[in-house]
């Protein structure tokens, strides 16, 4: 399983819990213009939430670059548990920054660190309450308005879109929260082809400061239980 780097899910009516000074919330209810496409967002200057909300499919590649993360941060662990039987479904810690770097030069990837493969088992996609803890750290400047969009797709279908806002992150600090939230029902049909599709379904997590896109992450699923 890959392990590059971390993502949260969070669903609509989610509630949310608050850890050291952290608050999260639910920004729900946006309606926004859908049709933009990505070559149009390549041409922007700038990238803002609205435009992350007109996506209709995943991305072909990121849509800004590593060093706009100038904010430094930094998902270092992440985990995701089912709320009814207290089960542990992924739990994935990053090693020391340090040691990442070196592998990131290694490598020789841009990219690295951008990326996760998350594998899960059939009943995770019947799953009706979850909860996800994610734990990020910040860098020596404030953040405003710290804003996350994930968008969910089965091939070209937009099966859910997630917005949830942070808030403000002093500095050097370290945040943990945890999002508890229910899934919405999928048909039967829907479940069996993403079980007989590994890794068709994909997300982009875009996060905002300040209203401008400064980190893009992107993820695939399994549902069939292996590589």
């Amino acid at each position: 399983m890959s392990s590059s780097s971390l993502g949260t899910d969070t669903l609509p009516g989610s509630r949310t819990q608050q850890e050291g000074g952290m608050k999260v919330k639910q920004s729900g209810g946006q309606v926004v213009a859908a049709g933009i496409t990505e070559e149009q967002l390549h041409r922007k200057p700038h990238i803002s939430p609205e435009d992350a909300l007109g996506l209709q499919k995943i991305t072909s590649d990121y849509l800004c670059t590593p060093e706009e993360n100038i904010y430094k941060i930094d998902f270092t662990r992440f985990k995701i548990r089912d709320m009814e039987s207290g089960t542990v479904l992924f739990e994935i810690t990053k090693p020391p920054a340090s040691e990442r770097d070196q592998g990131d030069k290694k490598d020789g990837d841009p990219n690295a660190g951008r990326f996760v493969r998350y594998q899960f088992t059939p009943a995770f996609l019947r799953l009706r309450q979850v909860g996800a803890t994610v734990e990020f750290t910040v860098g020596d400047k404030p953040i405003n308005n710290f804003r996350m969009i994930e968008r969910h797709y089965f091939r070209e279908q937009l099966l859910k879109s997630f917005d949830f806002e942070f808030g403000f992150c002093i500095p050097s600090s370290k945040n943990t929260c945890e999002h508890i939230y229910e899934f919405p029902q999928l048909s039967e049909d829907l479940i069996r082809e993403m079980i007989l599709h590994p890794y068709e379904t994909q997300s982009d997590s875009f996060y905002f400061v300040d209203n401008k896109l400064v980190m893009h992450n992107k993820a695939d699923y399994s549902y069939s239980g292996g590589p």
